[in-house]
């Protein structure tokens, strides 16, 4: 699917709510071309593997197998192992039919091979997605013309925290940078490390929210996008400006960030041993539900004014593979999965925190919600994350890079010498 992403007001026209990830199962093996057989249920690997998203997924299966009209075998794999095995599992000899993913660069670089069923029919006959928008049409079109995926919800990323403990700590939300370097003062004077990261062991790619949203910040989301395609350079000095202004917040960073995972970091937010992270809201499955009104959030703060606003709000659903022998049956899933009622059911038994995609479901209606709402809809454009927008193969080279800033600052200029060069290697494959 084609690599632009549309702007705020042509992404949310005709949106409606929007909505949660859905996530499908399959075991694989060796490279084939091979089929899966025809019999059977439908095979759903799901990367929802945080508690209450994965009992959510549980919920939606049932459901579906309710209505009478297919089985589906669910099979849940931890998100960082879902992540580096989803290659495998569309050239195995026996793939997995049905998965929780994303579209966008990542589906059209699977489309191109040939490994992403055609679902053109699934969108023609489906009543359901004929009520989406066109902004989420185009997402889900592959560069062929054809259809590849099924969008099922979408979500925001901000600076989370509790309001019990701001309240504690006297503190409040900043409205401009030079307010947020006042509240890193603080709460670092009160013995709290203000800024979580979770970007140790295989969630580094936490970090590149934080290159994101200062890009978006400081040169625009459009430059931001060209930047991730090759048309600018990793060591430009725009992109300096970057690192000029995350190496002011740096010594406000939880000097475990790089040493931990995210899940990890979240559970030193919720229990206040950190300030606030830039996460999404899906770390909120992780979340013990009592904690889950207490949980509230900021815009990432805008540096320059003249900059348009932009946020980061990735879109979650799902795609099959090329090879599954249960076409007819697969057909049958997503349809549902498309519907109001599929995309309710996940939200009610998840952590809420999704906005579905069907212009009629109904989100969860809480107060972060519809703030979460208001706060995507008053952006001026959109952006998906750093691997959404380039490619699953550039992502490993952010992550080298930006830790190895966190580490040592001051080498900045060879970090994006090396960046780029590793960058050149990805777009010119």
């Amino acid at each position: 699917m084609t690599n632009h992403q549309p702007s705020r007001r042509r992404f949310l026209a005709g949106l409606g709510a929007a909505g949660t990830t859905a996530l499908l199962s399959g075991c694989v093996t060796s490279t084939s071309s091979s089929k899966s057989p025809s019999e059977g249920a439908v095979t759903l690997q799901s990367n929802l593997s945080a508690p209450q998203a994965k009992a959510a997924m549980e919920d939606l299966v049932a459901a579906y197998a309710k209505k009478g009209s297919g089985r589906v075998s669910l099979n849940t794999i931890a998100a960082e192992t879902f992540r580096t095995q989803l290659p495998t599992y569309l050239t195995s000899a026996n793939p997995p039919d049905v998965y929780t993913w994303y579209p966008g660069s990542v589906a059209e670089a699977y489309a191109k091979k040939d490994l992403l069923l055609d679902l053109d029919e699934v969108w023609q006959t489906s009543p359901d997605l004929k009520q989406y928008s066109k902004a989420l049409q185009s997402l889900c079109t592959a560069s062929s013309g054809k259809k590849v995926f099924v969008p099922t919800t979408y979500y925001w990323w901000g600076m989370f925290y509790r309001k019990s403990n701001f309240a504690k700590w006297g503190v409040s939300e900043p409205k401009s940078w030079d307010d947020f370097l006042d509240l890193c003062d603080k709460l670092k004077s009160k013995g709290v490390a203000p800024i979580g990261l979770g970007a140790g062991g295989n969630t580094a790619w936490v970090a590149s929210a934080w290159f994101d949203y200062l890009d978006i910040r400081i040169n625009g989301a459009e430059y931001h996008r060209q930047l991730l395609a090759g048309q600018h350079r990793f060591d430009d000095p725009e992109v300096r400006k970057v690192f000029d202004r995350w190496r002011e917040v740096l010594p406000y960073f939880d000097p475990n960030g790089t040493a931990v995972a995210f899940q990890d970091a979240t559970t030193a937010l919720l229990n206040g041993r950190s300030g606030m992270m830039l996460i999404g809201t899906f770390f909120a499955d992780a979340a013990p539900k009592d904690a889950l009104d207490d949980i509230d959030f900021f815009r990432f703060p805008v540096i320059d004014p003249k900059v348009p606003l932009a946020e980061e709000a990735p879109t979650d659903g799902y795609f099959a593979s090329a090879r599954t022998g249960r076409r007819d049956q697969v057909h049958d899933l997503l349809s549902y999965l498309a519907t109001a009622e599929a995309q309710e059911i996940y939200i009610k038994g998840s952590s809420g925190t999704a906005l579905p995609c069907h212009p009629d479901a109904k989100d969860a209606g809480t107060a972060l919600v519809q703030k979460g709402r208001r706060h995507i809809e008053e952006a001026v454009d959109i952006t998906q994350f750093f691997n959404r927008d380039s490619s699953d193969a550039l992502q490993p080279t952010a992550n080298t890079a930006l830790i190895k800033f966190i580490a040592e600052p001051k080498n900045i200029y060879g970090i994006l010498t090396d960046w780029q060069r590793e960058a050149e290697k990805i777009w010119k494959a």
